[in-house]
């Protein structure tokens, strides 16, 4: 059954009339969701790129959990990990205690992903969310130098929790918080100017000068693709530029790999094209391979100055998570073949995007890898392109300040045939809108 759903604006909470369906979310749940309003319908299975409502339809999901499903939905091997270990009564939660789940997924990164790299990264397990991860990142920088400022990007995110959101740009995220957000300064991310103008000179000056009153901070914080500041992509030479001026005024570099991360540009790391060595990682999203809470943050082993427990928390060692991530390592990062095949789905998103902008004189590209979108002219014409999609079977969102960007996130696992109709049904929604 395909989709055939009014619009947004026409339906669920705009009108008077009560869906049985959705009735006790309207009444009970809190104001702030937001996705669902979107998409007003209720989704009862999925599997790979598809979702299924209670009703038959069926929606075809670029959208991917915000990130959180690169393997899509339910991926039958890791899905099967899952169920044999709770079948056995395996430990589920044993906070940062060891357990064969932990033993097993610690050794698959390591041989997986750390190895391979050169990397000899410190895995510490912070919490559930991405954002517990950057805690953790700006907790360490500061105390690792004693210095208390961070340095982020304009449009950038890095959460909701307090510390995250004030390296976030969102002036609406932000004002979420209801506090003075402290001990952070904002740089322009690059091409913020004209694309020519190195965009950090104002950090290389003022860290210079003596007298600029801007203290020297702890670290840098940065994502290589803006995921929710509109799929800003900052260029390779950026990335080692700014590499190399925090190596010159040993300020620590952190990058936020909680979106672009895990394979999403093609790489497992999204800075590995610009060949950079950040000081601090952070993942979470994809990391536990299909949706369970899970985030690491890396760590260079000389900033690893912890005492036990000075950081901790009651669900940073979720054992089914481990058990799923270390089966998502073994099926599609044990050998190059996976990130050969994202790599080509990557191009045929690009080509695909390309194709519907070359249409329209009011549109752009911006992004990389299978983390791409349309930038309109209009502000206001990628959510209408959204909701079009979303009449005709495809779950996309927006990105960016004033939603304005048509973000495009496929699973990575997504076929070339369904990358085909994905790409289809966009096109017609840009027409339409």
């Amino acid at each position: 059954m395909t989709a055939t759903i009014t619009s947004p604006e026409k339906s669920g909470e705009s009108d008077k009339r009560a869906n049985p369906a959705t009735d006790i979310f309207e009444r009970r749940e809190s104001q702030v969701r937001s996705y669902c309003r979107s998409w007003p319908v209720v989704f009862d299975r999925a599997r790979g790129a598809e979702q299924v409502t209670e009703d038959g339809t069926t929606y075809l999901d670029f959208f991917s959990g915000a990130g959180a499903l690169n393997y899509g939905h339910n991926h039958p091997v890791i899905k099967g990990a899952l169920l044999d270990y709770l079948a056995e009564d395996n430990v589920v939660h044993a906070l940062d205690m060891y357990t064969p789940a932990k033993r097993a997924f610690l050794t698959a990164f390591e041989e997986k992903i750390l190895q391979p790299r050169g990397m000899d990264h410190k895995i510490q397990l912070p919490g559930p969310t991405g954002t517990n991860s950057v805690e953790t990142a700006l907790k360490i920088a500061r105390k690792a130098t004693g210095r208390p400022y961070i340095v982020s990007f304009t449009n950038a995110f890095h959460g909701m929790t307090l510390g995250s959101l004030a390296v976030t740009g969102n002036s609406m995220k932000r004002e979420g918080a209801g506090a003075p957000l402290y001990h952070s300064q904002t740089a322009p991310y690059d091409d913020y100017f004209d694309g020519a103008t190195p965009d950090f000179h104002w950090l290389e000056s003022v860290w210079a000068d003596s007298g600029s009153g801007v203290d020297l901070p702890a670290a840098v914080i940065v994502e290589t693709v803006q995921g929710e500041g509109g799929l800003r992509a900052a260029r390779n030479e950026w990335l080692r530029d700014l590499s190399a001026l925090c190596r010159r005024f040993e300020v620590l570099l952190i990058i936020d790999d909680v979106q672009a991360g895990c394979g999403r540009t093609g790489a497992f790391f999204s800075f590995e094209e610009a060949g950079i060595e950040p000081d601090i990682i952070c993942l979470s999203k994809s990391l536990s391979g299909m949706g369970l809470p899970l985030s690491v943050t890396l760590l260079r082993p000389e900033l690893d100055l912890w005492e036990p427990a000075e950081h901790n928390g009651t669900f940073r060692g979720f054992n089914p998570a481990f058990v799923t991530a270390t089966a998502a390592l073994n099926e599609f990062w044990a050998d190059d073949a996976f990130e050969n095949t994202v790599r080509e789905r990557c191009a045929q998103l690009t080509s695909g995007l390309l194709a519907i902008i070359d249409e329209r004189e009011d549109a752009s590209y911006r992004g990389r890898g299978l983390l791409a979108g349309i930038v309109f002219d209009d502000l206001e014409r990628a959510e209408k392109v959204a909701a079009e999609a979303f009449r005709r079977g495809l779950l996309i969102e927006t990105s960016g300040p004033s939603s304005e960007v048509v973000k495009v996130m496929p699973p990575l696992t997504v076929t070339e045939e369904e990358l085909n109709h994905g790409l289809t049904i966009l096109a017609e929604a840009v027409r339409a809108a």
